[in-house]
């Protein structure tokens, strides 16, 4: 029997491949040989019947019988080989290489459907994403010399007993660049941070403005619930975007500038004329092209800008972009300028870090080495100094009644408000916080939403109460840090005054009146005197000269002493008396 008989191919890949499955099969798969087939014989044979028939069936009734006998069993005998010829061409076409393959193939998908689905049933669902990464805070490499600083001692000088700066070791500006976080930090408690927006106002039990909307104490005491969603009042409240036709408006040009701001903003004030611009010192080339420099004046400032000739139509002065506020919310300037010092993150709501200076200050250190040394290093959000002398909120309080830097009775209140809340006097016991009472001249943070929940709920308490920022911020952080771990780190005030350096004090703001044209001081009119010369070239006159105020001189040792009359007893000068 050949190959061709069974319609199988004679290649010998397939062959070998058909060999390869057989023996891989588990079990071997048996073949029936087909029966062959004699197609001349068999012709013969029924010839010779048939004749034989024809010959015996006139002759015999039996003929008949037979026939019907013989051609019955031809019948079968037909259906007996047609049947294992049937049989034979399946078998042939079932176990031709193609058809091999093509069940084998079926086979092994099927198998391997089988294992998939087994593999589902016992394989544990897939991890959940990754949660989302955080900076984390470095250390300075061994060596460096910002590892082991240490404040030196004061200078022993009698004479300045004041508050003084103090040295503070800055990494090269280089370096703190590149160690700026490329991740946000983390923010504990709250992960999601939205804002009231009211525009029909009732006002509540007391406190509150327009500007801020007005709160009841149960809203006040429900944004501090810390949860990872919250929606509180930050200002802005009539308005759906801070800035325009809120109060404290600005021009949409000059707000899309500040929301283009995406990186670190240095920002300031002034409103009332109050102060002079001073331009930042020692900043580095990196940050005049990166950080954003703005300063917020009122349109009174504004024109006394233009008057002095020091701000023209490019709105620029030095590296400040000046930004006119238009409708100012309060009419306490104190009050107005806690609107940008508290709530930078909404008028720069893609910025990552703010330093905000008051304008009385003037900045002398890169914003990048600032950064990276009270923030960054400190794996810190927010960053404030602490004030240099008080540390207690209750003293701070006296203090500020003392110098009628706002009514007693509001002082009064508010404290008695926070003393019935828990607030108790600065002690030890609060350690490792060091202070209650901070020098707001100067916030450092990173706009994460931790950090603007809580200068959104310390502005709140501003609105409430008093503008007197320091008597409410021990009340907001303990708040929040007993529901969460974030702490703020408060530096020594002399390191404050390390980078900036204040132009002025100014202990009553609200007394302070615009500055002034320069007086002009012109020299004393003279003095008429009539002398007689008696010289022979310079005739009698008038001589007009002007009085020269004589300076004592210093009697030295070498001068000799005057000579006293020896008064003797009996001899009495007469013209001693």
């Amino acid at each position: 029997m050949t190959t061709g008989s069974l319609g199988l191919r004679s290649s010998g890949s397939y062959g070998s491949l058909q060999q390869q499955l057989f023996q891989n099969s588990s079990s071997p798969i048996q073949t029936t040989p087909p029966i062959p087939r004699k197609p001349p014989k068999l012709f013969k044979e029924k010839d010779g019947l048939f004749l034989w028939i024809c010959k015996f069936a006139p002759r015999k009734n039996v003929g008949m019988l037979l026939l019907c006998v013989v051609s019955a069993a031809a019948f079968l005998w037909v259906l007996y080989v047609g049947k294992g010829e049937v049989a034979a061409e399946q078998s042939n076409r079932m176990f031709a290489p193609e058809t091999v393959h093509k069940y084998t193939f079926r086979g092994i998908e099927s198998i391997q459907k089988n294992n998939v689905g087994q593999s589902v049933s016992t394989v544990q669902p897939p991890p959940p994403p990754l949660p989302p990464v955080y900076f984390k805070g470095y250390t300075l490499p061994p060596g460096n010399p910002c590892e082991g600083f240490t404040l030196p001692p004061p200078p022993a000088d009698k004479k300045r007993t004041g508050p003084r700066p103090c040295p503070v070791c800055y990494l090269p500006v280089e370096q703190a660049i590149a160690l700026m976080p490329d991740a946000p930090s983390f923010s504990p408690g709250v992960s999601n941070l939205t804002y009231i927006h009211e525009e029909n106002q009732s006002k509540t039990e007391f406190g509150g403005s327009d500007f801020g909307g007005y709160p009841s104490l149960i809203q006040r005491n429900d944004s501090y619930d810390i949860r990872e969603s919250m929606s509180v009042h930050c200002g802005f409240v009539r308005g759906i975007r801070p800035g325009h036709q809120t109060g404290f408006d600005i021009d949409d040009s000059d707000l899309l500038e500040m929301e283009s701001c995406q990186g670190v903003v240095v920002a300031s004030a002034i409103f009332g004329a109050f102060d002079l611009i001073r331009q930042p010192k020692n900043t580095s080339e990196y940050a005049k092209k990166n950080v954003c420099f703005y300063m917020l004046v009122d349109e009174q400032t504004e024109a006394f800008l233009r008057n002095s000739s020091e701000l023209n139509n490019s709105m620029r002065i030095g590296l400040w972009r000046i930004v006119v506020v238009h409708n100012l919310p309060y009419d306490d300037p104190r009050r107005n300028g806690k609107v940008p010092k508290l709530l930078l993150h909404r008028l720069f709501p893609n910025a990552r870090y703010s330093l905000w200076i008051d304008g009385k200050l003037e900045l002398v250190v890169d914003p990048y080495q600032i950064l990276e040394r009270f923030l960054w290093r400190k794996n810190a959000s927010f960053a404030i100094s602490r004030h240099y002398k008080r540390f207690d909120v209750f003293v701070e309080a006296e203090a500020n009644k003392a110098a009628a830097k706002f009514d007693n009775a509001s002082i009064d209140f508010q404290v008695d408000f926070y003393k019935k809340e828990g607030l108790t006097p600065y002690s030890r016991a609060k350690l490792p916080i060091t202070s209650d009472v901070p020098e707001g001249c100067v916030i450092i943070r990173e706009h994460i939403p931790i950090s603007n929940l809580f200068t959104c709920l310390w502005f709140n308490e501003v609105d409430r109460f008093t503008p007197r920022d320091q008597i409410s911020f021990a009340i907001v952080r303990d708040k929040i840090m007993s529901k969460t771990n974030w702490t703020v780190n408060m530096f020594l005030d002399c390191e404050r005054r390390n980078f900036v350096i204040q132009g002025y004090h100014r202990d009553i703001l609200g007394r302070l009146t615009p500055p002034r044209a320069s007086i002009i001081v012109h020299p004393p009119p003279p003095v008429i005197l009539e002398t007689q010369h008696t010289s022979p070239f310079v005739p009698t006159s008038t001589v007009i000269t002007t009085p020269i105020k004589k300076i004592p001189t210093k009697r030295g040792r070498e001068r000799k002493s005057k000579r006293h009359r020896k008064v003797i007893a009996g001899n009495k000068d007469p013209n001693f008396n």
